[in-house]
């Protein structure tokens, strides 16, 4: 039976591993309301250059570009963005689950994949999976250079007609506990819709506007730039969601620590209780024999 001095040792560990997990909740914290920012901020800017897009599409009769090329999807790159660090949760349980749910639909169709997170680039290379590159390091601080390079990989392979398709499968971020798992077409760019879009947006984006320049040059201006803020947003939104995951998760760990002190709190009082009603006993038992 565990001694008072064994319970008192328990609890000051628990104690010890509460005050890291507090400690984290609050680091995760801060860096979530800087991530939250940067990505609540990217997606107007993402919203507003696929209408432009969008409106600039409508007004060629036939757009040509190889990364509006549609072939027969026979070899499929995926970018899988996971989480750099553990103690998030599921979350990177819950990106690598939902990849795995679009290599089993895939199944028959060669697949490889770019890894953007040490925790997603150790699971896919343990997997056996076709890695072309990898992006670690990445996620606790985005930059638009970081996404550039991605994009332009891809954008490269896709026209030198090495892959069919590029698809992103990333975790959007919702809310603080919760976030939307996404498996998005990145490449061919396919017609663009624009969730949520008011009425007069949507007249809006039907403007007469006149350009500069001819449509299919802005057109070929655009294309890039667009695959280049979609890797960014989804970058941002997955950073985001990392963040959000771990400070969930923190706290809650704080939280089964408070339980698991006062627990041991109550049983050692027990103890302790029960060690001196049973001194007491001995005491007056000893006191009853001798008189």
């Amino acid at each position: 039976m565990p001694t008072l001095l064994d319970f008192r040792r328990r609890i000051r560990s628990v104690k010890n591993t509460q005050q890291i997990t507090r400690a984290m909740k609050f680091v995760a914290a801060a860096m979530l309301r800087r991530a939250q920012e940067r990505a609540l901020a990217a997606r107007p800017f993402a919203k507003e250059l696929a209408r432009v897009l969008r409106s600039t599409m409508s007004r060629i009769s036939e757009p040509q570009h190889p990364l509006l090329a549609h072939r027969p999807e026979e070899r499929i790159l995926v970018i899988v963005m996971t989480g750099e660090r553990g103690l998030a949760g599921a979350f990177n349980t819950n990106v690598l689950r939902k990849a795995s749910d679009f290599f089993r639909a895939n199944k028959n169709k060669k697949i490889s994949v770019i890894p953007v997170g040490k925790k997603g680039r150790d699971s896919l290379k343990k997997a056996g999976f076709n890695v072309i590159a990898e992006y670690v390091n990445v996620l606790a601080r985005v930059d638009f250079a970081t996404a550039r390079e991605i994009s332009a990989l891809v954008t490269d392979l896709y026209a030198e007609e090495k892959i069919d398709s590029v698809h992103l499968v990333f975790s959007e971020f919702k809310t603080v506990m919760s976030a939307n798992l996404a498996a998005e077409k990145l490449l061919p760019v396919e017609a663009i819709r624009i969730e949520e879009e008011s009425a007069a947006e949507q007249a809006a984006s039907k403007v007469d506007y006149i350009y500069e320049q001819a449509a299919e040059r802005l057109l070929d201006k655009l294309l890039p730039r667009y695959v280049e803020t979609q890797m960014l947003r989804a970058m941002l939104e997955s950073s985001a969601a990392e963040h959000g995951a771990r400070m969930t998760a923190m706290e809650s760990a704080t939280k089964n620590a408070g339980e698991v002190i006062d627990a041991l709190t109550l049983h050692m009082n027990k103890v302790r209780q029960a060690a001196i009603t049973k001194e007491i006993i001995e005491i007056v038992s000893g006191a009853s024999s001798t008189a």
